[in-house]
């Protein structure tokens, strides 16, 4: 077993914050070579193997994400003791992978979020927005935004803001449509909504809410296709406020009905420290304030 070299630490963060090599040696002023040769060195200095070679690049193994946080730790050490306090955009640094649920990530994370990565060019960032959320006690996710609160895990949560969803229709469907006015009308209606059995968090399951027993006929996992049913007038459906007053085509319905949900921040104890998990939920903190209105449908 070799000795582990210090130098080789810099060629690891290079790797683990850009997830390719050739990113890597660019910012090193190395060749691709080279990086692979010093990160193979290092996994033979510590006996274990750090990163996972896909056709997308490298990604940290476990054994390599515990040795992210050791590093970094270093690193703003460092940083400390040369009088950088690592405050400034530039001195933040790393890949920041998030996870959000679909709407809320396509509406309000993704609308916004260049903003967060002119503020900090040092950061890459993965966005996943999709039906099903990354694990961040498993740390498969930084931050995770999240629609119930984790009961378990060795996390930090709290709670990030309520929400509003309402019931929606197109113009171009009412036009046509038999009168809606009270939740009983609906059974007169196709209405769009979630397919039960593969909801990914039971704070999805409304339609009980709007009318008891009452079950959708046109179907989609997907909170963004149900959107776009609704928008091209195929039905009636539930909508978050901050995707259905976005579009003026469509029309709130049903006034009595407002269903309540929240979402949760959520982030692993063992990386609530480093500098860009904490200026990403700084960041998104203040925005979910700017857009308050949106949220709760005011």
């Amino acid at each position: 077993m070799q000795a582990m070299r210090w130098d080789d630490l810099q060629f690891f963060l290079g790797v683990a914050r850009t997830g390719l090599l050739a990113s890597a040696a660019r910012q090193l002023g190395v060749d691709a070579t080279t990086v692979g040769r010093r990160i193979r060195r290092l996994e033979e200095a510590l006996g274990q193997t750090l990163f996972e070679q896909s056709r997308d690049g490298h990604s940290l193994t476990e054994s390599g994400r515990k040795l992210l946080i050791q590093v970094e730790a270093i690193e703003r050490s460092a940083n400390a003791i040369g009088g950088d306090s690592g405050d400034d955009g530039d001195q933040v640094r790393g890949r920041l992978r998030i996870s959000a649920s679909e709407g809320f990530g396509t509406w309000l994370v993704a609308h916004h979020l260049g903003q967060f990565a002119a503020a900090y060019p040092g950061v890459s960032i993965d966005l996943a927005a999709n039906s099903g959320f990354l694990d961040p006690s498993r740390r498969e996710a930084d931050v995770g935004i999240l629609l119930g609160r984790p009961q378990r895990g060795p996390l930090i949560t709290k709670k990030l803001t309520d929400y509003t969803l309402r019931v929606y229709a197109s113009r171009h469907y009412l036009a046509a449509a038999a009168p809606l006015t009270e939740p009983v009308d609906l059974r007169r209606h196709v209405l769009v909504g979630y397919i039960p059995d593969l909801l990914y968090s039971p704070e999805l399951r409304y339609m009980d809410e709007v009318l008891p027993g009452i079950e959708p006929r046109l179907r989609s996992s997907s909170i963004n296709a149900q959107y776009r049913l609704i928008a091209a007038g195929a039905g009636v459906g539930v909508l978050p406020c901050f995707i259905g007053d976005r579009d003026p085509l469509l029309v709130r319905i049903l006034p009595a009905v407002r269903i309540m949900r929240s979402f949760w921040l959520v982030t692993h104890q063992d990386t609530r420290h480093l500098p860009r998990n904490g200026v990403f939920v700084q960041w998104l903190s203040a925005l979910v304030q700017q857009r308050r209105d949106w949220l709760l449908g005011d």
